[in-house]
C-alpha cells in the first residue's frame, strides 16, 4: 500500500514536469492506479497540509495544527505568507490594524506593491513563453492563447494609453467587455497605473450600466463593438452609447473591435487599436500602498441601490493567491478552467488575480454551457486538457437534464479537481458531478464566499489528507477564517447541530474595505447587526460533526443563477410602470436557477390593458433596466398584499405561497386583512395550473 501511495504522489508531480506529449501516457497509468487504490480503500488526496512557510515551526505537524495557528497567530501567519507569496517594492511595518467593532480593516501598513507586477512582471524571467491565458471563444475550436510575455506587452501598452489619455491614479475606469484577453489586460493596466477598475457584467442593461458609471463617477469606459455569446451578437457599444447619454462624467470611451461590426462612433469614442498603436511596451508601475483600492465591483443589496464593494491591493491579492493555490491544490503547470464571467467576483479572483499571481494558465470562457450543444464544457475539457473546472450549480443542473451521453462522449481524464461556486449545490447535482463528470476520482470543491469576502471562505479542501468530503456543503473554514453562528437575540450559538446567522469572528486580508462613497452603509450592513463580527447575510447549519452548510440568504436578496439580486431593485423598476400601484418580489425554489424570481403586483384603478399585456411589459422593463437574468419567472396580479396592522408586507407568507408551501403559512391573525391570503392562494393555484 505504501508503494502505491508513493507512486501516486510521484506521478502527480511528474505530470507538471513532463513534456505535453508524454503526459497522456502518464495520466492513463495514473487512472488505473487510482482505480486500484480506490478498490483497496486508500485515500488519494494529495492536498499538502502545512504550507512550506511553516515547515519546522514547533507544534505545527497537521492541517488542524496549522488552522489553529492561523487563528491564534494571525500576524505571523499572514505576515509570512505576504512576504513569501507577493513581491513588494517596500516591506510593510505592521501586519494588521483591525477593529471589526468599528469596521476598521487595515493590512500590511507601509507596504508598497503593484498587482500587475505580481500577476505578470515577476513571472517573465521563468514563464515568458508559458501560456497565461487560453481564450475559449464562442465557437468551439477557435481558441487563442496569450503567453505571459505577450500579456506583458498588452498590459504595458494599455497602461501607457490610459495614462496619456488623462487617467490618473485613483480614477475609476468602467470596463464593459466580453470575457477576453483585452478585458484582462484592461484590468491589469488600471492596476499598473493605480486607477480603480469597475468591471460591469456585459449583460447588464444601459440603465444598470449608467447607474454604476454615475455612482463611481467614472470618466473612462472601455468596451467593444459587439460581443458574441451562444452564437448570438450582443450590441455592447450601443448599450454603452445609451448609458453614456446619462453620464456627463464620461470623457472617453475606448472601443475594442471584437467582431468588426458596424457601430456608430461619437465624439468621445476612440478606437482601441488606434489608441494602442503608438504606445510603448514598457510602462513603469505605480507603487501602490497595500490599502490603496485595487477595484470596485457592484453587488446587489437589500435596498434598491447596488453597492460598490471596494477591495484593497495587498490584502485582496494575497488572499486570492493563497486560496487559489490551496483550496484547489493547484499544481504548477496545470490548466485552470473557471468559466465565470469577469463581471463577477468569481472572475476577478479565480480567472484573473488568483491564477495569474500564481503563474498559472487560466481559461477565459466566452460562450455558454449549451452552445452549440450540452457537451460544450466536456468537449472543451478534452480539447484543452483542463485539470480543473470551476462552475456554478445552475450550469450543472442544466447539463444534468441533458443526460450522461453528452459527458461520456468526451475524454475527461485530465480533470483532477471539480469546483463549484454560487448558490448551494443540491445533492443530485453533486452526485452527478462526482460520479459521471469526475468518474468517481475527482474531489468536488464546493465553495462558499462572497463579493465582500474577496475569496473562498469555506470549502472541503484544504484539509487533512484523507479527510471526508460530504456532498452539497462547503464544510470547512479556510485558514484564518473563524465562522460563528448567531441567534436572533445576538447570542453566539455554541456546539453542533445548530442553525443561525453566519458571521466571521476575526478579520482576514481579503475582506472588503468599504462601500464606495457610502462608508456608513458599509458599517450598517456588515458590522452593526452583530457588533464585533462580520455579518455575511447568509444563514448556515453547523452539523453534528462541526461542518458548515449554507441555508440561504437572511435578507431580501435572491441568489439567481449564482448571482445576487436585490428584491428592492426589481420592485423599484416594476413600480415605475404607470399602471402598477405596488410590487413585492420574493424568491422560490427553481430546478435550474436554484432560485427563481416571483413578483406580486397590484394594479392602479381603471387599468385598461389586460394582465397578460402588463406582465409582458413588466418583464421587458426589468430586462431593459437591469438584465435578462433578473426578469421574473412568475408575475401574479393580485388585488392586495398581506400586511400587518402597522403596514409591513408579510413577505414570509408570499415566499411560502411562491414555493407552493400552502400548508405552512403560519399564523395570519396579525394581518390587517387576513382574507387577502386566500385570494392570493386561489390566483396562484389558477396561474400555476394554466402554466402546466
Amino acid at each position: 500500500m505504501a508503494v502505491l501511495r508513493d507512486f501516486f504522489s510521484t506521478s502527480l508531480r511528474l505530470q507538471t514536469t513532463l513534456s505535453c506529449s508524454r503526459r497522456p501516457q502518464l495520466r492513463k497509468c495514473l487512472k488505473y492506479v487510482k482505480v486500484l487504490v480506490s478498490q483497496r480503500g486508500i485515500t488519494t488526496s494529495t492536498t499538502t497540509t502545512p504550507f512550506p512557510e511553516f515547515e519546522g515551526v514547533p507544534n505545527i505537524k497537521t492541517h488542524d495544527d496549522l488552522y489553529r495557528f492561523s487563528l491564534e497567530n494571525p500576524d505571523v501567519f499572514w505576515g509570512k505568507l505576504a512576504r513569501s507569496r507577493l513581491k513588494w517594492f517596500h516591506d510593510f511595518h505592521k501586519v494588521k490594524d483591525c477593529d471589526m467593532a468599528e469596521g476598521k480593516i487595515q493590512w500590511f501598513d507601509g507596504g508598497k506593491l503593484n498587482a500587475s507586477v505580481n500577476c505578470v512582471d515577476r513571472h517573465l524571467e521563468t514563464r515568458q513563453n508559458q501560456v497565461a491565458l487560453i481564450w475559449e471563444k464562442d465557437e468551439p475550436g477557435t481558441q487563442e492563447t496569450v503567453t505571459y510575455g505577450e500579456l506583458s506587452v498588452m498590459v504595458n501598452k494599455m497602461a501607457n494609453m490610459l495614462r496619456h489619455s488623462g487617467v490618473d491614479r485613483g480614477d475609476r475606469v468602467a470596463i464593459y467587455l466580453p470575457k477576453s484577453p483585452i478585458a484582462v489586460a484592461s484590468m491589469l493596466a488600471c492596476a499598473r497605473i493605480g486607477a480603480i477598475h469597475s468591471v460591469v457584467f456585459a449583460g447588464f442593461s444601459a440603465e444598470a450600466l449608467a447607474g454604476r458609471i454615475q455612482d463611481a463617477n467614472a470618466e473612462t469606459v472601455i468596451t467593444a463593438d459587439q460581443g458574441l455569446r451562444g452564437g448570438k451578437i450582443i450590441e455592447l457599444k450601443r448599450t454603452v452609447d445609451a448609458a453614456v447619454q446619462k453620464c456627463p462624467s464620461v470623457k472617453r470611451v475606448f472601443v475594442y473591435q471584437r467582431t468588426g461590426g458596424d457601430v456608430p462612433m461619437g465624439k468621445v469614442d476612440i478606437p482601441l487599436d488606434k489608441a494602442l498603436s503608438g504606445e510603448s511596451a514598457s510602462c513603469k508601475p505605480s507603487e501602490m500602498g497595500s490599502e490603496d483600492p485595487l477595484f470596485m465591483l457592484y453587488t446587489s443589496g437589500s435596498t434598491g441601490k447596488p453597492k460598490g464593494i471596494s477591495h484593497s491591493t495587498g490584502g485582496y491579492l494575497l488572499y486570492t493567491n493563497v486560496t487559489f493555490r490551496h483550496v484547489f491544490d493547484y499544481q504548477d503547470g496545470e490548466v485552470f478552467g473557471c468559466v465565470a464571467d469577469i463581471g463577477w467576483i468569481t472572475g476577478h479572483s479565480y480567472v484573473v488575480y488568483g491564477p495569474l499571481s500564481n503563474g498559472a494558465t487560466t481559461l477565459l470562457f466566452e460562450s455558454t454551457p449549451v452552445y452549440p450543444n450540452p457537451g460544450r464544457y466536456w468537449e472543451m475539457v478534452e480539447r484543452l486538457k483542463l485539470n480543473h473546472i470551476y462552475l456554478a450549480p445552475t450550469a450543472l443542473r442544466l447539463l444534468l437534464k441533458s443526460g450522461d451521453s453528452w459527458v461520456n462522449k468526451y475524454d475527461r481524464s485530465s480533470l483532477r479537481k471539480l469546483g463549484c461556486v454560487g448558490e448551494p449545490l443540491n445533492h443530485e447535482a453533486w452526485q452527478w458531478y462526482y460520479h459521471v463528470v469526475g468518474e468517481n476520482r475527482c474531489d468536488i470543491i464546493d465553495t462558499w464566499w462572497q463579493t465582500e469576502t474577496g475569496g473562498i471562505s469555506l470549502a472541503p479542501r484544504p484539509s487533512a489528507p484523507g479527510a471526508e468530503i460530504i456532498p452539497a456543503m462547503p464544510m470547512r473554514p479556510f485558514f484564518g477564517i473563524e465562522p460563528v453562528l448567531m441567534d436572533s437575540k445576538g447570542q453566539e450559538l455554541t456546539g453542533n447541530d445548530v442553525n443561525g446567522a453566519l458571521c466571521i469572528k476575526k478579520p482576514w486580508p481579503g475582506m472588503t474595505r468599504t462601500i464606495y462613497g457610502d462608508h456608513d452603509r458599509y458599517l450598517d450592513t456588515y458590522f452593526k447587526p452583530y457588533p464585533g463580527l462580520y455579518f455575511s447575510g447568509d444563514g448556515a447549519h453547523r452539523t453534528d460533526k462541526g461542518y458548515y452548510q449554507i441555508t440561504g440568504r437572511m435578507d431580501d436578496v435572491l441568489n439567481v443563477t449564482g448571482h445576487r439580486l436585490g428584491t428592492a431593485e426589481i420592485e423599484d423598476i416594476i413600480t415605475e410602470h404607470p399602471d402598477i400601484a405596488e410590487a413585492a418580489v420574493v424568491g422560490f425554489p427553481h430546478d435550474i436557477k436554484g432560485e427563481g424570481v416571483y413578483a406580486y403586483v397590484t394594479l392602479k384603478d381603471e387599468v385598461k390593458m389586460s394582465n397578460k399585456e402588463i406582465c409582458e411589459q413588466l418583464k421587458n422593463i426589468v430586462k431593459v433596466n437591469i438584465a435578462g437574468y433578473a426578469v421574473p419567472d412568475v408575475i401574479l396580479v393580485t388585488p392586495g398584499l398581506p400586511r400587518t396592522r402597522s403596514g409591513k408586507i408579510m413577505r414570509r407568507i408570499l415566499r411560502q405561497i411562491a414555493a407552493d408551501k400552502l400548508d405552512a403559512l403560519g399564523d395570519v391573525s396579525t394581518l390587517a386583512e387576513p382574507d387577502i391570503v386566500d385570494t392570493i392562494i386561489k390566483i396562484h393555484i389558477k396561474l400555476t395550473n394554466s402554466q402546466n
